[in-house]
């Protein structure tokens, strides 16, 4: 699979990562042994950037992943996680003290000594333009328990204030065929600023696998029934804010634009793959099989200039007015 270079480090990561949000759960539940296999799955696949949170389970999908990682040593990888969201969503909470006690915790949960990427998790957004919080991390690259830092946004503007400094290495943001606004400002200074560019959330919670209807029920404990309307957190996250029904129908014509041979959700994935400085897509993935067709993903060939005006088109008709200016 192709690699592209994480920011301005010297580390490499597939155009295809695995967002491990489900392994930890809000997703329903996912087995133990189904966590593994979907881990030794992505890997086979040449997935080589794995993406968590200290959050994700309270700790478990991190445990997950370091476990798998000591048992698959020679396993190139590189993994990401995130930080913040372990307690109440005040800027004061941002401090040093905090950072280094929940740095050491990934560490534990991890089983590494150097965390690869850290990334503050969609925090307050004054906490982006705060000098001691840059100040903090800098000072855990030094003395290595974190090898590189970056941010999580639910906000273009916020994307755009943290690639003003110097140390960031990534930024992590909602970027879909439904999801547009990325493109206008974010991507062109990211690029400008040798910052990486992760891709979360690329099938808008599932919508742009094109297999649901308006009759699909979700668990109660997945996110896409509790969030549907930002009743847990921010609306952004579930279905990428948009409207179920709507979505449904945007997905249903977005289907209508795969080449021959290509799954719909592959198509998404490929889509964003190919936008001017997307570094990383970290699609999730609830069994073995949608990890491989994930990771496959990255073998598409390219798209075609008269399917990207048409995904545009697609946005423009049903999404442009009401989301475009949200986040």
């Amino acid at each position: 699979m192709e690699q592209r270079r994480l920011g301005k480090t010297d580390r490499t990561v597939s155009v295809i990562g695995l967002g491990t949000w489900q392994l930890g759960g809000d997703w329903g539940d996912v087995e133990d042994s189904t966590a593994f296999e979907i881990l030794d799955a992505s890997a086979e696949a040449g997935v080589t950037f794995f993406d968590t949170a200290d959050v994700y389970g309270d700790g478990r999908s991190e445990k997950t992943i370091g476990q798998w990682r000591r048992s698959n040593q020679d396993a190139p990888l590189t993994v990401g996680t995130k930080m913040g969201r372990r307690e109440a969503q005040d800027p004061a909470n941002y401090s040093r003290q905090n950072f280094i006690d929940w740095v050491d915790r990934s560490r534990r949960n991890l089983g590494t000594d150097t965390l690869d990427l850290v990334q503050l998790h969609c925090p307050p957004t004054p906490v982006f333009s705060d000098d001691r919080v840059y100040d903090a991390l800098d000072e855990l690259v030094q003395r290595q328990a974190i090898a590189a830092y970056g941010v999580s946004v639910e906000e273009t503007a916020q994307a755009l204030t943290a690639i003003e400094r110097p140390g960031l290495t990534s930024v992590q943001i909602i970027l879909n065929a439904f999801r547009l606004k990325p493109l206008d400002e974010v991507l062109p200074a990211a690029a400008e600023a040798g910052v990486a560019i992760i891709a979360r959330v690329p099938l808008a919670s599932g919508l742009l696998s094109g297999k649901y209807t308006a009759e699909t029920e979700f668990a109660p404990n997945d996110h896409r029934t509790y969030n549907r309307h930002g009743e847990a957190f921010d609306q952004g996250e579930t279905f990428s804010g948009v409207d179920f029904e709507t979505g449904v129908e945007a997905a249903r014509a977005f289907s209508e634009l795969h080449p021959e041979g290509v799954s719909t959700a592959q198509s998404a994935l490929k889509w964003i793959v190919e936008q001017p400085g997307v570094t990383t897509v970290i699609p999730g993935a609830r069994n073995v099989e949608q990890a491989r067709s994930n990771a496959e993903a990255g073998d598409v060939p390219p798209l075609g200039e008269e399917f990207h005006d048409r995904a545009e088109r697609l946005y423009d008709r049903y999404f442009r007015a009401s989301i475009h200016s949200r986040w």
